[in-house]
């Protein structure tokens, strides 16, 4: 079962921008604290940004002031506004939700920079 569905990603020169979408079910978007993450080929899931149900927001320290997460409550539906990108800013972007007991991982979407 879907339940965290990723669009957005593409290739993009450095400079230009990108908005990746994470639509959720409204359980799932209504109970949970919802984030980005950005994994690398053999690596880890680094955390990028994540948006409290709230609206308090957290960045990377690397994103900071050129990202900005949001949600559309009418669309169950987080967004990661990405902004002067960079060619280290490529990779796969994985949507995230985590609420009481629980947490969901999205599939993923490409984001390639190009120098």
């Amino acid at each position: 079962q879907v339940q965290l569905v990723e669009s957005g990603g593409g290739l993009v020169q450095a400079g230009q921008s990108l908005r990746l979408s994470c639509s959720a079910s409204a359980r799932i978007f209504n109970a949970a604290e919802m984030g980005w993450y950005r994994q690398d080929p053999g690596q880890e899931r680094d955390l990028v940004a994540i948006i409290k149900r709230w609206g308090d927001t957290m960045y990377a320290d690397s994103v900071q002031g050129r990202f900005a997460i949001s949600r559309d409550t009418d669309k169950n539906t987080v967004y990661l506004e990405m902004n002067d990108l960079k060619p280290e800013d490529s990779g796969v972007y994985v949507c995230h939700a985590q609420w009481t007991n629980h947490e969901v991982w999205g599939q993923g979407t490409a984001v390639t920079v190009s120098s």
